[in-house]
């Protein structure tokens, strides 16, 4: 393209650009960019470099607004390039809608259904619901952030799909079997929730959906039986589950200790981290579609003997052979630990095998079901006075200062106070929940995979197991400041359930006892982002009573609307299968929340009298991705800093905190300037409305010492929160995050 071309096509481009950011002095931008065509000619792609780059050179928290310039530009060679693979005109940016499903069906990026359940008329009905303008709603690093990991492409990386389609797309993947009568209208309803960004699907359904390959559940947890058969099934089912995506949470509190004996020899078991090492190597090798190396969290009772190796397992220096760098740990805590931390008072570490070998029960299989009181502290003290149990003695606060050690240096162990979560499980008439997921916020029952029988029948092998309850989590978030601020929970909320809930009946999880438990149970997590966002916009400082206020009312609203769309998909289309027996049949999970007005009062005998279709139906997730793509801040995190900057192979991307300007820069005090404890004071209200739990992140300075981070942890557990996540310190590298949870 000659200059005198691209010079005229820029300088119309200015003046729109101009135009539509009225408020944006454009002077010395046009000067640098017409002085630079002026000595230099350019090719297109050049130019769209020229004009993005130029932009985002001026993005500050002075002039934050310089994103949406960069991402109207990119926009353009974003419509380019889908033109040129499409053949249709760029300037029209979008094309036919039908014609992109049939050529993608073909090429093998789209999953045939699409054109088998839709008709075409469906399709150019859907078509005209399109809204391309709402791609001016994307920051540029959020435009550039779908575009880039989201999008459909060729298998040589030619765009197709555009962002609306995207989302058009997603939308008909998970309604594509609702009765047909009302399935187009449910599809436009949940196209508007995704495409004005008031909510977001999580990685794997929003890379996912409407596509040939990969699932669209986010994370698994599986429990490990102490057995070779269990512990080498579980492994294969876990890189079978992180070839497909997704993020995966492990149990080892089964697993004899080191020095156990096996088949009566004594002092011969390695313990738990061989096992881990063995972990550690499937999530290096077996990466996530190509993308990233697999991501495995593993969880370890904090009385289990092999607990002080297991929390050096990350650690930087010592022996490399106990050594698993690419794992995630986390620690199940129960009350007692806590109290007797508190007290200064000694702990005593078993092997589960022994236990269960002496006292005919396993420790881990206990909670107390009150606070101070229960049968997990009964037990426990049971196998303290045991004569013939085995048994190492240390001070409890040993065993802290070591978790403490770690987190500073690795950001783990997460901590999972197991007794809360059991108390507050509204299935506990099917079982117990022994750890969390990848990201702390998945709190569901679980039980190992058993082999029962495995014979040759007419020259086949023919396996039996009992199936255990292998934990899935479906997520999906509402962006609370956009929501909030433009007051449509109560419509959005409806169709963000049944979306979710369809992912269970439309998801093929090549797992099949993680099948049969998200068939069973019928487990979602809906959630929220841009909690700091909203504090901003609504004048609210974080550091204060009214905040805590604030989250507790609105966390109750979120709860109140959830269980209310629940209830009603359960009349539509029938309760889960073990709704009977739980805590929603017999209205004891509104009891223990103290849910006593006249409108909780009321939906409990709905649900009690006509079911509910979930068994779990809320978790926060982090969501650090989605909440880019979304233009708002992470999760229930304070912002790490007003303005940062985002690498990419070239060149740097300029980010500001969302809806940054004279007015909410006041009430964005940064992460490691927040006092934990106000932290903890919210998440304390939120998480009496989260029947499951929260991807909590801790942030403390690299100098705090000993006694303040022990405080921290003992106001959290006290506070009764569930899960607490990374320990982020100003001393730790950048910490990994689960892809897969990012809802």
């Amino acid at each position: 393209m000659s200059i005198v071309t691209e010079n005229y096509r820029v300088h119309e481009l200015l003046i729109e650009l101009e135009q539509k950011h009225s408020q944006i002095d454009f002077t010395s931008y046009k000067e640098k960019v017409t002085t630079t065509l002026e000595v230099k000619e350019m090719t297109t792609d050049q130019v769209e470099n020229l004009l993005i780059l130029t932009a985002l050179e001026r993005i500050n928290s002075r002039e934050p607004d310089w994103t949406y310039v960069a991402a109207n530009i990119y926009l353009k060679r974003l419509y380019r390039l889908s033109a040129a693979s499409r053949g249709t005109q760029s300037e029209k940016g979008y094309g036919s809608f039908y014609e992109l499903i049939e050529r993608l069906v073909e090429i093998g990026i789209y999953d045939p259904l699409l054109v088998q359940t839709y008709s075409k008329e469906e399709i150019n009905e859907l078509e005209k619901v399109i809204a391309p303008n709402k791609d001016e709603l994307f920051t540029y690093i959020g435009i550039l952030t779908i575009a880039e990991r989201y999008l459909a492409k060729s298998q040589a990386g030619a765009f197709f799909e555009l962002p609306q389609e995207r989302f058009m797309i997603i939308a008909m993947t998970l309604l594509q079997n609702e009765p047909t009568n009302k399935r187009i209208d449910l599809i436009k309803e949940a196209y508007w929730a995704l495409s004005n960004l008031y909510m977001t699907v999580a990685t794997p359904t929003l890379a996912n959906a409407g596509k040939s390959y990969g699932q669209l559940s986010s994370c698994f947890i599986d429990t490990i039986e102490d057995d070779l058969r269990s512990i080498y099934d579980s492994n294969t089912d876990v890189s079978t589950l992180s070839k497909n995506g997704g993020g995966i949470g492990i149990y080892l509190g089964k697993i004899r200790s080191r020095g156990s004996d096996i088949k009566g020899f004594k002092g011969v078991s390695s313990g738990v981290i061989p096992w881990m090492k063995q972990l550690n190597n499937t999530a290096v090798s077996v990466d996530q579609l190509g993308q990233r190396q697999g991501a495995i969290a593993v969880y370890l009772d904090v009385w289990h003997k092999d607990i002080f190796s297991f929390l050096d397992a990350k650690l930087n220096n010592g022996d490399e052979r106990q050594r698993t760098h690419d794992l995630f740990t986390g620690v199940c805590i129960p009350d007692i630990f806590m109290e007797q931390v508190e007290n200064r008072a000694d702990w005593y570490l078993f092997d589960p095998h022994e236990v269960r070998r002496v006292m005919g029960y396993s420790l881990e299989d206990y909670f107390d079901e009150a606070q101070g009181e229960g049968s997990f502290r009964q037990k426990y003290w049971e196998c303290v006075n045991h004569p013939s149990l085995s048994r190492n003695i240390v001070p409890a606060i040993e065993i802290f200062k070591s978790i403490m050690v770690s987190q500073l240096e690795t950001g783990t162990p997460y901590m999972f106070y197991r007794d809360t979560v059991n108390r507050l499980n509204a299935n506990t008439h099917k079982g117990m929940v022994y750890c969390s997921n990848l990201c702390t916020e998945i709190t569901q029952n679980m039980s190992p995979t058993v082999l029962e029988e495995e014979r040759v029948s007419d020259g086949r092998i023919i396996t039996y197991k009992k199936p255990g309850d292998f934990v899935v989590c479906n997520l999906s978030s509402i962006s609370l400041a956009k929501s909030v601020m433009e007051n449509v929970l109560e419509r959005l909320i409806p169709i963000q359930v049944r979306m979710l809930d369809n992912v269970i009946d439309i998801n093929e999880i090549p797992v099949l006892q993680a099948q049969l438990t998200n068939q069973n149970y019928r487990g979602i997590g809906l959630g929220t982002f841009g909690w700091h966002h909203l504090l901003a916009l609504k004048g609210i400082k974080w550091e204060s009573e009214e905040a805590v206020e604030y989250c507790d009312e609105l966390y109750d609203q979120i709860a109140y609307l959830t269980i209310s769309a629940s209830k009603e998909l359960a009349q539509e289309k029938g309760a889960y299968p073990y709704f009977e027996g739980s805590d929603w049949s017999n209205g004891h999970y509104f009891k223990k929340r103290g849910y006593t007005s006249d409108k909780w009062q009321q939906l409990e005998k709905e649900v009690t009298d006509k079911g509910i279709r979930n068994g779990y139906l809320m978790a926060v997730a982090p969501n650090s991705s989605t909440s880019i793509l979304a233009g708002s801040s992470a999760s229930i995190d304070p912002i790490f800093r007003l303005e940062y900057s985002e690498e990419k192979k070239d060149y740097k991307i300029p980010v500001t905190a969302p809806d940054l300007s004279p007015s909410t820069t006041w009430f964005y005090k940064t992460a490691y300037n927040v006092d934990q404890h106000w932290s903890i004071s919210q998440n304390s209200k939120r998480q009496k409305h989260i029947d499951q739990s929260i991807s909590f992140n801790l942030y403390v300075r690299n100098d705090i010492k000993a006694k303040a981070l022990l405080d921290i942890h003992l106001d959290a557990w006290k506070s009764g929160l569930k899960t607490t996540y990374y320990i982020r310190s100003t001393s730790s590298q950048d910490i990994d995050e689960c892809e897969s949870c990012h809802s």
